[in-house]
């Protein structure tokens, strides 16, 4: 079939734009976060189109010290991705690759944003993700990440919180992913559920450094990255070597401090010291959300508000897994003099990981 995305020279197979390949989990989704320069305030964003599920679906949250608000929104896709607007939440490319706007206009629940993600330096493409369990094909995806400053303002109950060189990191990811209802069928041999998954993107005032790693339970890293940015000359510098040791909070699977290490082309070693602080939910952005899961069916369409406390909540609760953690940074390159920045430690931690002596799945 023909949408409005046929008119556009983006095509890479003999194939209508609307056609993605046949496997229902195909998948093509934005994320945002970002912070006040206290951390106070978090934001968090994602829009996903899914299109042999037919849907589009978004997600905004805000949290103001402990208190998460969040508003989600789900339709119909009718196969055109072309309009980037779902309920109250709108995504504006302003400037492929460099500029993006994201609206949210919640009047029933007195939420309102209007922000501009402004890019730091040229996105990364990161290596592809291909994973399987058994003979089934997990994941097969494209992942891009950038950080940027956001501008803008938020409204909260008539309170307003502008917004001004707040840092922040997105991603764009494409490709196969378990989303929406779960396939009931089980696979065989795909063996015991294990997950281990890391993301760090670190901000200094004159460089980016971005890490991740899934681990396999042995703790082999089959898909591993850091990168280094000079945002003087823009400068994409990808180490090698790369390396890390996690200290965890006792009784639980919550990293309180991560080192970094890898080797710069030239040779000169390069190290990163986090030190976790609040922890921030990712339900607020679709992830493990116990009802508004990214992709899953809510009707032609739908909306939802809800207002969370985080202070108090179980760092052990399969609900929690998926999380992040705001963080002081400190950037080591060769001899220099250390620089001292912020960061956030997204994590996902399932099963077996021999290095940290998690033995089996908790939950």
């Amino acid at each position: 079939m023909l949408t409005q995305a046929d008119d556009y020279p983006i095509h890479q197979l003999p194939e209508p734009v609307a056609t993605a390949g046949s496997d229902r989990n195909f998948y093509d989704r934005y994320y945002f976060q970002g912070y006040s320069p206290d951390q106070h305030i978090k934001i968090g964003a994602a829009l996903g189109v899914y299109p042999h599920l037919d849907l589009m679906d978004a997600h905004f949250m805000v949290q103001i010290g402990s208190v998460q608000h969040r508003s989600f929104a789900s339709r119909h896709l009718h196969s055109e991705r072309m309009d980037l607007q779902v309920g109250p939440i709108r995504l504006e490319i302003q400037k492929p690759l460099q500029r993006l706007r994201l609206l949210v206009d919640d009047a029933a629940h007195g939420l309102h944003a209007d922000l501009t993600f402004n890019a730091l330096h040229p996105a990364i493409e990161e290596p592809r993700f291909t994973h399987r369990a058994g003979p089934r094909t997990i994941l097969d995806l494209t992942r891009m990440t950038q950080s940027g400053l956001w501008e803008g303002e938020i409204r909260l109950a008539e309170q307003r919180y502008p917004v001004a060189q707040w840092r922040g990191t997105r991603d764009r990811s494409w490709g196969v992913r378990p989303l929406g209802a779960r396939d009931t069928q089980p696979v065989p041999d795909a063996g015991p559920t294990q997950w281990y998954w890391l993301w760090v993107p670190m901000h200094f005032e004159e460089h980016l450094m971005f890490f991740h790693t899934n681990d396999d339970a042995r703790g082999n890293g089959w898909n591993r990255s850091a990168v280094l940015v000079s945002l003087k000359d823009q400068q994409q510098h990808h180490l090698y070597d790369v390396r890390f040791e996690p200290r965890y909070r006792t009784g639980t699977q919550q990293m309180s401090e991560l080192q970094l290490f890898g080797k710069l082309p030239d040779g000169r070693p390069v190290r990163a010291h986090l030190i976790s602080g609040e922890i921030v939910p990712k339900q607020g952005e679709g992830y493990n959300h116990a009802s508004w899961n990214h992709g899953m069916y809510h009707g032609a369409m739908a909306t939802h508000y809800e207002s969370v406390e985080t202070r108090d909540w179980d760092l052990n609760d399969f609900a929690n897994v998926h999380r992040h953690a705001m963080c002081t940074a400190q950037l080591f390159i060769g001899d220099e003099a250390p620089r001292t920045g912020q960061a956030t430690l997204e994590q996902m931690l399932l099963g077996e990981h021999a290095p940290s002596g998690f033995a089996a799945l908790r939950f």
